[in-house]
């Protein structure tokens, strides 16, 4: 009879190894995915103002043009829920990523703000499906013990994709063009695509999960504890709910995660319905109050320095306490904290203390919801759980600003918008509560399972 052989548990063994460069390297190149998505959805702000004196057109042609990436991202997270179902996380990223780079090449071509909407609304979906897949590969290759700042670290690439694109755009549409801007955003992402493709692994646990090749398997693990004995081997991951052979929207909304996906989705929803609102109306109304130009953007920068810190801070925090009430807290700080922004438009010498506190509170609480997400969910379901949640939520970043012009027209004043601002961070906070308390309740053998591969790795 042969000897039955050791077993590995996946999970186990990245925990128990120190943050290797192999994992460094798939940190950064989904970082630098992040950058460019983000640079992609910003670069048609900046060449609007160009196409108004090139095409002689009003300004408010281009507002469906600036919306249109947007609702092209929400559509694009949840169409590819049922994608990586189908197929691997690594090929919706790289699938995803070549679709934005050929669009942003095609936005080059576009003549009349219809055609141009139409190019920037399949960008969007191209970067909407590969947010998600990044959110997994990181956090599945992350250790336990700092997954959420790890995974928070990959999201801060948003602010960096953002500022590069400001920086990019003030170097080459003066000297080359507006097409020159939306050309960098196409050559990136597909040049990064290849290198993903031919570099960057599946996670492990999702290989684990479809019984691939043990060989394969191991491979990975070297990379990550070279010196290790994996010969001979059979593989397998424990991870709460991991016996559930279930995968996406099953799992989703499965009788124990029912209630905590829909207050993921009400979470990410308000969040971003909140910092859209707060980020597309906050200028005009720091200037309303007597500020200059100058300084409304100062405030906007402040915003988001806020949020890296944020980001690192709550991404600490979840790796040592509850996460649910780490970021049920952060939303809570950011929620105070843009009232206070309201009582003092009139009083602005603690103004910019309450705007960096709202960035730190809600922006870094926003940024750690794909953390929050990818603990969640277990493998079968991971990817598609994240992509809904950035789904709906972004239809939230798309009614902000509409709501704000709306209440603008309707309030009496800064002081009541901010209050509303307020009302909808606070929002996250008792849904995080919600789904906290409903987790307690689930029994706790119905929360564990091994799956194996039986299988040796030569």
């Amino acid at each position: 009879m042969a000897d039955t052989p050791p077993i590995i548990d996946v999970k186990r063994f990245i925990d128990e190894q120190r943050f290797s460069p192999y994992q460094w390297g798939i940190l950064a190149t989904c970082f630098l995915m992040i950058a460019i998505d983000t640079y992609d959805a910003f670069a048609v702000g900046f060449v609007v103002p160009v196409l108004m004196q090139e095409w002689h057109i009003g300004k408010a042609l281009f507002g469906p043009v600036m919306s249109a990436s947007i609702f092209g991202m929400a559509v694009g997270a949840l169409v590819s829920g049922p994608l990586y179902d189908r197929t691997t996380p690594k090929t919706v990223m790289v699938g995803s990523m070549i679709l934005f780079g050929l669009c942003s090449l095609g936005s080059t071509l576009a003549q009349t703000p219809l055609q141009l909407g139409i190019w920037r609304l399949v960008t969007g979906l191209g970067i909407g499906a590969a947010v998600p897949g990044a959110t997994t590969l990181v956090y599945e290759y992350a250790p336990a013990r700092r997954s959420a700042l790890v995974v928070n670290t990959m999201a801060c690439g948003g602010m960096v994709g953002a500022a590069a694109c400001a920086l990019t755009a003030g170097m080459l549409i003066p000297a080359y063009g507006w097409k020159s801007l939306f050309l960098v955003g196409a050559i990136i992402p597909i040049v990064l695509a290849l290198f993903v493709q031919f570099t960057m692994p599946e996670p492990l646990r999702f290989m684990v999960l479809r019984e691939w090749p043990g060989e394969r398997i191991a491979a990975v693990l070297r990379r990550i504890g070279p010196g290790q004995a994996l010969d001979g081997v059979r593989f397998v991951f424990s991870e709460e709910q991991g016996a559930d052979r279930k995968s996406g929207m099953a799992v989703m909304l499965s009788r124990r995660l029912r209630t905590g996906t829909l207050m993921l989705w009400l979470t990410y929803f308000a969040g971003t319905f909140a910092y859209y609102l707060l980020m597309g109306w906050m200028p005009t109304l720091v200037q309303e109050a007597g500020a200059s130009l100058r300084q409304a953007t100062m405030a906007t920068s402040l915003l988001s320095l806020g949020g890296i810190v944020g980001a690192f801070g709550v991404g600490w925090l979840m790796d040592r306490f509850e996460r649910n009430s780490v970021v049920a807290l952060a939303f809570v700080l950011g929620g105070v904290s843009v009232w206070m922004i309201g009582r003092q438009t009139a009083h602005p010498v603690l103004l910019p203390l309450f705007i960096f506190l709202a960035g730190v509170g809600l922006n870094g609480a926003i940024f750690s919801m794909g953390a929050l997400a990818a603990m969640f969910y277990p493998t079968s379901g991971r990817s598609a759980g994240v992509a809904w949640m950035y789904g709906v939520g972004r239809i939230g970043g798309i009614l902000g600003p509409i709501a704000g012009g709306m209440l603008l027209r309707t309030s009496s004043g800064a002081g009541m918008f901010f209050t509303v601002v307020m009302a909808a961070v606070m929002v996250p906070a008792v849904a995080l509560w919600i789904k906290r308390r409903a987790a307690t309740k689930v029994p706790a053998d119905d929360n564990e399972g091994l799956i194996g591969r039986d299988v040796t790795a030569g």
